[in-house]
């Protein structure tokens, strides 16, 4: 029975009480959605004679007529055993099943949700808590009422509204004490659960959608999560969560039960009326049994005949008649109800005008001001864990060290030339390497960003945005380290001017490196997948940079990958950076002839060669000729197609590019629904 005093239309039979308007009804009727098993892809139900039967071969029906009804002021749990299409059919209601494969209606109070309407009126708590780790329980909500409540609402309000919420879901011990995971210690299991679900009700809305809320915790704290979504069904919101099997304190608490097996709804009605279905049923249920677990045991048994569940879901049909899925006639008209309940303080996030009507806005908050809190919060969580940036900088720091120790303070000879585009060539590869570590990071967060922008938290954009306006510091903090260990320990020419465009250079690479990596997190789903990705690119940028084979050698057929290697531009840049000067010498007199046969000679004989070389071109070559100019070093390398400062541009150019990439596949791949 309802708890709020509402008229409750019971499904077992009519009502002899004077009927009451009830402020909401979320109505499901003939919910239909089946999967195709030999492409593993998702389809419409397909008509068929019979409701349990699909009529192509090729497909499973996950729910298969499914009706009934849910109520502001008492909780509707879906129970059933694992593949019953629990999880689908709160998918349904909740709208994250694609129109065009549901078949079948969900209304409030008899009329059709849209896609906008849904988001700004409901909430869906997940069954794994996604949360950031090292913010504060009080740091969680408050973050959430940043991007759920509007920008009218002032600072006090919002903190109001945290500081009540966390009393409703009785937190105040554990308010300050960070969230917290596998290897930070924070808050207990329970308290996080209640945790994810205060981040998802801080708007106060009408429709909350639970997928097994007490999976993985005791009984103790499962009971207090679910006293917790009873006092807020009771404080006017609609409440339908899954659960698997719950405890006896748990059914008592429980305003209406549905059942399913294999998509088909096998009971619907209070928990009280277990007893009386299944004793007419012909298997009553002891007096020492909990009713949930007797329910769940008959439906298994009953599925492993022949003819499944089929007899149950009969039964559950003859026995409620024709009052399954009925809309009360009672119910108040869908604007009046919400206009009522924005008037009261609840859904927060809507506006009522002068007039009495109410705007839904897709987004709470403005861009920037999304975009500054976003930064504000990843800033908080990256400065609590610092071993990740500090990891890199000492890995970036180790490098640089080795790399400096090894071309110490290089000569200008010819053998000087070649180890000095050897430290370009790994000195920017590592910049690459380096940017892989920020590889996780989306990755772990992708859940969070889902369930937050599924719901319409933040626009994507505001995510990219902030993402970039927190990490680039680090990367400036990388660059100068690396910059200041070797640009002077190896000797590199040009000065100030020089070392300006170096610290550009391998900033601009490692911003264009971090792009990459983050556009290839929203694309591979596991970190270990995108390492090996990160590795394997990155071999073949190296390969054809144009230090190993030089342009004019490399295939035709492999010069798209020479052009789209993102080493190319920064060790090109960084090469005509070092040999800018023309006629800086690299190679006079018998210098010419080091790493050749003739270098292993005597200086006389060395001489002597010369000499003959000179007599054969006719002209004088001395021992203080200058054979090899910065200028042959260029040519000969074929790094001259493009400019430094255009291989700057072009190397900054692609960290936007990834970045851009990275926006479109949040905006393509950010849609959290079945198909």
């Amino acid at each position: 029975m309802a708890s709020s005093g509402h008229m409750v239309v019971g499904v077992g039979g009519p009502d002899e009480q004077e009927p009451v308007p009830v402020p909401y009804v979320l109505s499901f009727t003939d919910l239909c959605y089946s999967v195709s098993k030999r492409r593993g892809g998702l389809m419409g139900c397909l008509p068929s004679r019979g409701r349990n039967q699909i009529a192509n071969a090729s497909t499973k029906a996950l729910l298969d007529g499914i009706s009934g009804e849910a109520r502001e002021g008492e909780l509707f749990a879906v129970m059933g055993a694992s593949g019953a299409g629990k999880s689908t059919l709160l998918d349904a209601l909740a709208g994250r099943i694609t129109r065009a494969s549901l078949r079948g209606s969900v209304t409030l109070n008899g009329e059709p949700l849209t896609d906008g309407r849904l988001r700004a009126i409901s909430a869906y708590v997940m069954q794994d808590d996604l949360l950031y780790p090292m913010l504060t329980v009080r740091e969680t909500l408050l973050f959430a009422a940043e991007f759920r409540l509007p920008r009218a609402l002032s600072a006090a309000r919002k903190r109001d509204r945290v500081d009540a919420l966390i009393r409703q879901l009785g937190l105040s011990g554990a308010a300050d004490t960070v969230v917290g995971d596998e290897t930070h210690r924070g808050v207990s299991g329970g308290e996080r659960r209640r945790v994810s679900i205060g981040a998802d009700i801080i708007h106060d809305p009408i429709l909350l959608f639970l997928d097994e809320p007490t999976s993985g915790l005791d009984s103790t704290s499962a009971f207090m999560v679910v006293q917790v979504l009873r006092d807020i069904a009771r404080s006017g919101s609609v409440v339908v969560m899954t659960i698997h099997q719950p405890s006896a304190r748990i059914l008592g608490i429980l305003g209406r039960l549905l059942l399913l097996s294999s998509g088909r709804a096998v009971y619907a009605g209070t928990p009280a009326g277990l007893k009386p279905f299944f004793s007419e049923l012909g298997t009553p249920i002891p007096d020492n049994e909990n009713p949930a677990e007797f329910a769940l045991d008959t439906i298994r048994d009953l599925e492993r005949q022949p003819d499944g569940a089929a007899k149950l879901a009969d039964f559950n049909a003859r026995w409620h008649g024709d009052t399954i899925g009925k809309v009360s006639s009672t119910v108040m008209s869908l604007e009046l109800a919400v206009a009522e309940s924005v008037s009261r303080g609840k859904l927060s996030r809507l506006i009522e005008s002068t007039t009495g009507t109410v705007g839904m806005p897709t987004y709470a908050n403005p861009l920037a001001l999304e975009v500054w809190v976003l930064s504000k919060r990843s800033f908080i969580n990256f400065r609590r864990m610092p071993e990740l940036f500090a990891l890199r900088l000492g890995t970036l720091m180790v490098t640089g060290l080795v790399l400096a120790t090894i071309f110490f303070r290089l000569d200008d000879t010819p053998r000087g030339v070649k180890e000095r585009l050897g430290f370009f060539a790994m000195g920017m590869t590592t910049m690459f390497y380096v940017s892989a570590g920020t590889l996780p990071v989306f990755i772990q967060e992708r859940h969070v960003y889902l369930r937050e922008t599924e719901h319409n938290a933040y626009r994507r954009i505001s995510y990219v945005l902030a993402s970039s306006a927190v990490f680039f510091p680090s990367l400036v903090i990388l660059c100068l380290a690396f910059a200041v260990i070797t640009f002077f320990a190896v000797g590199l020419a040009g000065g100030g001017a020089s070392f300006g465009f170096f610290v550009l250079t391998v900033l601009a690479s490692l911003w264009a490196g971090s792009g990459f990596v983050t556009f290839l997190s929203a694309v591979v789903p596991h970190v270990m997948l995108g390492y090996t990705v990160v590795v394997a690119v990155l071999a073949y940028f190296l390969l054809l940079s144009g230090f190993f084979i030089t342009r004019d050698r490399i295939p035709g057929y492999w010069m798209w990958l020479h052009y789209m290697s993102l080493v190319k531009y920064p060790y090109q840049a960084l090469v005509q950076n070092e040999f800018g000067d023309a006629s800086r010498c690299f190679a006079r007199g018998i210098q010419v002839f080091d790493g050749t046969p003739v270098g292993g000679m005597s200086e006389a004989v060395k001489m002597k060669v010369l000499g003959a070389i000179s007599a054969a071109l006719g002209t004088n070559v001395t021992a203080s000729t200058c054979l090899l100019t910065a200028a042959d070093v260029l040519k000969q390398q074929a790094v001259t197609d493009l400019g430094k400062w255009s291989c700057l541009l072009v190397t900054a150019a692609f960290g936007f590019f990834f970045s851009a990439l990275f926006y479109v596949v949040l905006l393509v791949g950010g849609k959290n629904k079945r198909r």
